[in-house]
């Protein structure tokens, strides 16, 4: 397996909070945050309002950000955001 230095772990996060921020804004959300579960390799994002919606809408937006910006996980989730 491949070492990972501190750019490379720094690249990753950027990744991960553009691609966060850019479903929270496809979303018209205030807040979003992410986790990731290592161990399984998924990445869970919670976004402010997906409990209005149903899962056809969900994909429908955010089908197209996540095909774009290709992250390297088994698993993306996307869960309403809970405080």
């Amino acid at each position: 397996m491949a070492e990972f230095d501190e750019s490379d772990y720094e690249a990753y996060e950027q990744d991960l909070e553009l691609l966060v921020d850019t479903l929270r804004k496809c979303f018209n959300a205030g807040e979003a945050r992410y986790y990731v579960a290592g161990h399984q390799n998924t990445l869970f994002i919670e976004i402010e309002g997906l409990d209005a919606l149903n899962p056809e809408e969900i994909s429908e937006v955010a089908e197209p950000v996540l095909d774009e910006l290709d992250m390297d996980f088994d698993e993306i989730s996307l869960l309403p955001l809970k405080n």
